[in-house]
């Protein structure tokens, strides 16, 4: 991948951005539960974060893939994964569906407004006894007149507080598994859309996730995102933007934690010299270095193939499972290596940690992820 002058302004405006508007208040945000998105959201938007690769008719950049790889990468630095993974639910998980399935009104009403920052979104897809098996979804949406009624609820809704209105999967017929489903907008202004609580995770905690319900919610049937009956097969082509910016996120994420690791270790002594001067720990990190530049340009071929209109289902699933594995791998050795004090909550190791446990369940967890991989790969009867 060749990046050009552009592409390191736009990486060092980003930078600059993370550094000056988000790292300051993180332990703020994180002791809130939460970060304020209709504060933060128009400043990222003045930058052009929130539609990179979107149409400039809606206020999107039109940029192509490698900004999005970019901003991925610097993004994954903040201290903190609650922040990025927000973000990316409105730029990557809750939008892309809309801008390449949607209506001109659809868009002009929804989209739009999201890229400038002025509306919060969220993915409702999971529901309580789902999990990853999106072909379970049960949240029903009935046809009355030209208002679509629904019933049911969302679970693990990251945004699902804030959001201004929802992406949400829901079956349209009596048909089972995969057939029958459709993408509706749905305001979450609308009567009985509830949230009905705020949950608690171990992780991430500096973003906002909701249980949600829906009682009887009539909105019109012009709220279909593309063709009704195909919004699974919208889902898993939006799964694959979803997948492809938690791995990009994580090559910043990982390098960030090595740079500060190897930084603490060059000025942490015991035994009358730097614990750097290890050979074991210099070999470990190396280890996760390399593995790390093998992600970041595994990445780049991604991109690539995404940029010649390629299907990117297998690198997509092949980078989030590895990228996953990686952030785990990389929180533990780094929380061993500062000792004591990386148990402790003051010091980063902690909420790195914590964070990176998640990045092997979101998004599709890893067994799911090796299942694609094992039926793409023949590995089955």
């Amino acid at each position: 991948m060749q990046f050009t002058d552009e592409h390191h302004a736009f990486r060092r405006t980003v930078r600059d951005f993370v550094e000056a508007e988000i790292q300051p208040h993180m332990d703020e945000w994180e002791a809130a539960g939460m970060f304020p998105a209709h504060e933060l959201f128009p400043k990222l938007a003045k930058i052009g974060l929130l539609g990179l690769e979107y149409d400039p008719a809606y206020g999107g950049e039109g940029a192509d893939h490698t900004f999005t790889v970019i901003a991925g990468e610097e993004l994954g630095r903040i201290n903190g994964n609650g922040v990025p993974m927000g973000i990316s639910v409105q730029t990557n998980m809750a939008t892309p569906a809309l801008a390449r399935f949607g209506t001109h009104e659809l868009k002009q009403k929804y989209l739009a407004p999201a890229i400038a920052g002025e509306y919060v979104t969220s993915i409702a897809i999971t529901e309580p006894d789902t999990g990853s098996d999106v072909a379970r979804v049960r949240t029903r949406a009935e046809r009355d007149g030209d208002d679509w009624v629904i019933n049911g609820s969302k679970l693990y809704i990251t945004n699902g507080v804030q959001a201004d209105w929802l992406c949400l999967l829901a079956r349209t017929s009596g048909e089972g598994g995969y057939r029958g489903m459709s993408q509706i907008v749905v305001p979450t202004d609308t009567p009985g859309v509830t949230v009905s609580r705020k949950l608690d995770k171990l992780g991430n905690r500096s973003s906002d996730t909701a249980e949600l319900v829906f009682e009887d919610v009539r909105v019109p049937v012009a709220n279909t995102i593309g063709e009704t009956g195909r919004g699974f097969q919208q889902q898993m082509q939006q799964f694959q933007h979803e997948r492809m910016i938690a791995a990009y996120m994580t090559v910043g994420s990982v390098g960030h934690a090595l740079e500060r690791t190897r930084d603490y270790l060059k000025q942490r002594t015991t035994f009358g010299k730097p614990l750097i001067e290890n050979q074991w720990i210099q070999f470990k990190l190396a280890e996760l270095a390399a593995e790390l530049d093998l992600l970041r340009h595994y990445n780049y071929a991604c991109a690539e193939a995404y940029l010649r209109g390629e299907d990117t289902s297998r690198y997509a699933t092949i980078a989030k499972l590895t990228s996953g594995k990686l952030a785990r791998r990389t929180a533990d050795v780094c929380m061993q290596f500062h000792g004591g004090v990386g148990y402790m909550e003051e010091t980063w190791t902690a909420r790195y940690f914590r964070d990176a446990r998640l990045r092997s369940i979101g998004g599709g967890a890893e067994e799911i992820m090796l299942q694609v991989l094992a039926r793409t790969e023949g590995f089955h009867a």
